[in-house]
């Protein structure tokens, strides 16, 4: 094996502290010379074979310490993208005539490093070694940069300490790899998708809802998509939301995260044993006993959502930064899927240009789960209030809802990909009836009763439309309705 340890060489003495009180500061950034120069032998004896494998190990220029090894491995790509030998005379000559050979060292220096590795071994060991001086020194420049900010007292510390993390989490997908896709790669990719779906190869490509309408406007729930659902209170959003998390946690077993700024994870948990298990809860509150039939579907589904990778977190009005923050370790722990936020206007914002102006306040939560979403590469389902427009309006249009009734729409509706407005006709039943002179309808369960509609007001990657639904309100659930008539 060769020696690849580097010769001690004489450094200029610097003025330090006393003798005996070492600092940190002396110390020069982590790095590995000998492994450097390794790579780079490997690669100037066997260019066709080693710069190739460097590319594929996703080695940079900015993994060397030395900026001189940087701007070699920089020409040596070159010559591989080009196809041109690599040889080294001819090297020597494009180095000198563009004023690298002596920031090298000179040509001998280059001959060197030609001759640095008789083999090329251990080559993988040496490009990880490299590759983790590289993150070591990003970690000290991020944590030096964060003193220096930390010791100027930020204004807002929240956002100062999401700013932090955010560095570290850059830091660790850097060092976990992933390279940017050219336009033609891009494309054979779409090409490709686009075939298998005329052959029949392919349906919904994001996450199902398990609502047959909905999957098709939106071809399921895509990465990095915020989705709307808005409503009016009482309207069943969080039940609607929570039917789409049972699908897809319980069902489909993808891990998913709900942030519950409203209800505790015990009712959330109550909400979704009891309606999985198809069974109303609030027959035990008029002395209902529940038969074997009952108890069998409720065991079943207790253990079904046991072993749900869903996670609840009910800290009441959350702030953006938080979530955040707990999105991303759950995340990087779990391997989200889907996240569900309950709902948009009972979350808050630290930052100081949000404390007078609540508009300002809601512009940056829903620009920070947007940018959650395409951060994670995750749909986010964000529920929304709506304001009083819906029950303003008179005639058939009573209650039906419009993307204007969105409260502090403007951000709302320019972050989100997709905007469902959600209302039960039945719930209006009454005052139509009392509009129109009739006598309101003493049968809650009568026909049509339990008709609802998403009406999709925005969808930027597929069409617009209704989404016939029916709620069953002793179930908290939502079901797939067959379309009867004209969208309104």
């Amino acid at each position: 094996m060769a020696d690849v340890t580097e010769s001690p060489q004489k450094t200029p003495k610097l003025q330090g502290p006393p003798e005996g009180k070492r600092t940190d500061a002396l110390k020069p950034p982590p790095h590995a010379m000998g492994p450097e120069k390794s790579l780079l032998s490997s690669m100037l004896q066997d260019p066709e074979e080693y710069i190739g494998r460097a590319i594929e190990g996703q080695l940079t220029a900015s993994h060397f310490y030395v900026p001189a090894h940087g701007k070699l491995f920089e020409v040596l790509t070159k010559y591989f993208e080009e196809n041109k030998a690599v040889e080294l005379v001819a090297l020597t000559q494009y180095l000198m005539d563009r004023g690298l050979l002596e920031m090298l060292g000179g040509p001998a220096a280059l001959t060197e490093i030609y001759t640095y590795a008789p083999t090329a071994a251990h080559f993988d060991s040496h490009l990880e070694i490299v590759k983790e001086k590289h993150i070591l020194r990003g970690i000290i420049t991020s944590c030096t940069e964060s003193i220096t900010e930390a010791y100027e007292d930020p204004e807002d510390v929240q956002i100062f300490l999401d700013g932090v993390e955010q560095k570290v989490l850059e830091i660790r997908e850097a060092a976990e790899g992933g390279k940017e896709e050219t336009i033609a790669e891009t494309v054979v990719e779409v090409m490709k998708f686009f075939e298998e779906f005329l052959a029949g190869d392919k349906g919904i490509t994001g996450l199902q809802t398990n609502y047959s309408d909905l999957d098709k406007m939106s071809n399921g729930l895509k990465p990095a998509d915020m989705f709307i659902i808005a409503a009016r209170p009482s309207m069943g959003k969080t039940s609607f939301m929570m039917n789409i998390v049972e699908n897809v946690a319980v069902d489909q077993q993808k891990g998913t995260m709900v942030f519950s700024c409203e209800m505790s994870s015990s009712q959330i948990v109550q909400r979704l044993l009891f309606s999985r298990a198809r069974f109303e809860f609030s027959k035990l509150q008029r002395g209902y006993k529940p038969v074997k039939a009952d108890l069998q579907r409720i065991k079943r589904a207790s253990m079904e959502i046991a072993n749900a990778k869903l996670f609840i977190d009910d800290t009441a009005s959350i702030s953006i930064n938080d979530l955040r923050a707990k999105a991303r370790r759950k995340h990087r722990d779990e391997g989200l899927e889907l996240i569900a936020i309950d709902y948009l206007q009972l979350m808050r914002s630290t930052s100081r240009q949000a404390t007078n102006s609540r508009e300002r306040e809601i512009a940056e939560i829903s620009a920070g789960l947007k940018a959650l979403a395409k951060e994670l590469s995750i749909p986010v389902i964000v529920l929304a209030q709506l304001n009083r427009g819906p029950e303003n309006r008179t005639g058939d249009s009573l209650g039906v809802p419009r993307m204007s009734d969105l409260r502090e729409s403007g951000s709302i509706e320019q972050d989100a990909d997709m905007i469902g407005l959600l209302y039960r006709k039945a719930y209006y039943k009454n005052k139509i009836a009392e509009d129109s002179g009739e006598n309101p309808p003493e049968d809650e369960d009568e026909e049509g009763a339990g008709e609802a509609e998403l009406v999709v007001a925005k969808n930027r990657n597929g069409p617009t439309g209704n989404v016939p639904l029916t709620f069953i309100p002793g179930l908290m659930r939502f079901e797939t309705r067959a379309f009867t008539g004209e969208p309104q």
